[in-house]
């Protein structure tokens, strides 16, 4: 955006070039590397003719595919540009897109057709979510404030919940979601991410190998989901919003969550007893993305307050980013009463640079340019993930009576949502 916008698109986009071919067609991606190769030279020839050092005679070229490919021609996809399109002097990377499978049995086989191809450190699995900058900083938040490591633990954490709601249904994607589901979409991956940085342990440096070290070990302590621990819904008409199954796109007799809640539980010393609560679902009342860590309240209780709450550290990721504490405070004047209060750092006002905060894709392409793989989902974190959801996804979708519970558009969700918390002793969190 700005004044300078039309101005960097006229200079973008005469770099842009086009090849046409199938993804199956061993020939499309010949004339890709012709072409490639081609604006390589040119390019080479240009920066050795502009640079006054003669050393500059081995330059070489690198390429980065981004894959944003269907499922079914993956494999091709991947065996076109490793057998037809490498860089022949520089690195060659390849970024791939979600869905990375359907469960663990179709990721395995997923797993070893990449790795006939390509070697790991070639391979960047991206998950965009990881490059938004809360996420980004849940990290610095955790390891680099000495206030929160002794009490980030079952000793003082009652729950924890990572929530992502969206406004708006499923608009123009109907036909690919019925084939995934809000659980595959969004929780087995995103969610999931969020969900591991907030409860590792911390790493021995910020070196990508330590970092998803530790996420693996988190995911690996994590105990397998069952159908019990889930709560699925489905949006339906509400007003002038047409529901679900109204989609032209999605069969009457359509199963499909567009809503889940689940509750995980991380067996290790840290977070042994706190239930991680995590929800997803479209056509909610509000579009958000956020972490709750919520603590326990405050034990011999003197103010002989009934509603004092505990502590709630809120991190929201989307829209308007912010961090704010929930604290009990005294309510000023000739008055004992005690009321909620927050202690708030809105991005938006509290630095210039976050009124131009980068995208998350841009900041996950620099990395791949850079060989940065932190914010990269490494091979056996995938797998530990999927072992985590399979067989209750599995369970779940071969259980012919198990159906969504209906919602109306633009409510909180089915209030089965509810009962799940409750179940666990928990609330959860609402402002």
């Amino acid at each position: 955006d700005g004044e300078y916008c039309s101005q960097k698109m006229e200079e973008f986009l005469p770099k842009i070039h086009y090849v046409q071919g199938g993804y199956d067609d061993p020939e499309a991606f010949k004339r890709l590397d012709a072409a490639v190769s081609k604006l390589e030279t040119e390019m080479i020839a240009d920066s050795k003719s502009a640079a006054k050092d003669s050393h500059r005679h081995d330059v070489g070229a690198n390429r980065l595919f981004y894959l944003a490919v269907p499922p079914s021609v993956f494999s091709e996809a991947i065996a076109g540009v490793n057998q037809g399109a490498r860089a022949p002097h520089g690195w060659t990377r390849v970024v791939v897109e979600k869905p990375f499978g359907r469960d663990a049995e179709s990721y395995a086989k997923m797993r070893v057709e990449v790795a006939e191809q390509l070697s790991e450190d070639e391979t960047y699995r991206i998950d965009h979510y990881l490059g938004k900058e809360l996420v980004q900083n849940l990290m610095t938040l955790r390891f680099a404030n000495a206030i929160f490591e002794p009490i980030w633990n079952r000793n003082y954490i009652e729950s924890v919940e990572v929530t992502f709601k969206e406004n708006f249904g499923v608009e123009g994607r109907a036909g690919y979601f019925d084939n995934i589901g809000i659980i595959r979409d969004i929780m087995q991956n995103h969610l999931l991410q969020v969900l591991a940085l907030v409860g590792m342990e911390g790493p021995l440096s910020l070196h990508s190998e330590d970092i998803r070290n530790e996420k693996v070990k988190l995911l690996r302590s994590i105990k397998q989901l069952t159908p019990e621990d889930f709560v699925l819904g489905q949006y339906r008409a509400a007003g002038k919003r047409q529901g679900y199954l109204d989609d032209p796109d999605v069969p009457n007799s359509s199963r499909c969550p567009t809503f889940a809640a689940c509750v995980f539980n991380i067996n290790n010393r840290r977070w042994d007893g706190v239930p991680f609560l995590m929800k997803a679902g479209k056509a909610l009342d509000e579009r958000k993305a956020e972490i709750r860590i919520r603590f326990k309240k405050v034990p011999g209780n003197i103010f002989g307050a009934s509603n004092m709450n505990g502590n709630e550290l809120v991190i929201r990721v989307q829209p308007d980013e912010a961090i704010y504490l929930k604290i009990t405070s005294k309510v000023p004047g000739l008055t004992s009463r005690l009321d909620e209060s927050r202690l708030n750092l809105f991005y938006r006002t509290a630095w210039e640079e976050s009124k131009d905060i980068p995208d998350a894709y841009e900041r996950l392409i620099l990395d791949v340019i850079h060989g940065e793989k932190s914010l990269f989902i490494r091979d056996d974190e995938l797998l530990v993930a999927w072992d985590i959801f399979s067989p209750a996804l599995l369970a779940m979708e071969n259980d012919h009576q198990l159906k969504p519970e209906p919602y109306n558009y633009g409510s909180t969700g089915p209030v089965e949502c509810e009962y799940l918390a409750a179940k666990h002793g928990v609330k959860w969190g609402y402002d």
